[in-house]
């Protein structure tokens, strides 16, 4: 924790240049959505921008080591989920399946 005038300062340049960063990223976020529909890359920079958060705003950064594996499992499964959502983008139903009386 800062005591001193000088770290809160330097905390507060931090914390201005991560805000900036993700005022730049939901921008990016922004015209991607506009410019092409990728999902893939939209979820890509929501995971840039959920980790920052994390990291910096909730002070995991400094945190013991069961909560990086905790935050490298989250990360493994919410890729594993991004690749089903682009598998499921790329099969696509032909028909639909008739129900017979």
């Amino acid at each position: 924790m800062a005591d001193t005038p000088e770290e809160i300062y330097k905390d507060m340049k931090k914390y201005w240049l991560i805000g900036w960063i993700l005022l730049a990223c939901t921008v990016l976020t922004v015209l991607v959505a506009k410019l092409t529909p990728s999902v893939t890359i939209g979820l890509g920079i929501a995971t840039v921008k959920a980790s920052l958060v994390a990291l910096i705003f909730m002070h995991l950064n400094k945190e013991k080591s069961m909560k990086y594996k905790i935050l490298v499992y989250t990360a493994f499964f919410a890729l594993g989920l991004m690749f089903l959502t682009i598998l499921a983008l790329y099969d696509p139903i032909i028909a639909p399946v008739s129900r017979s009386n």
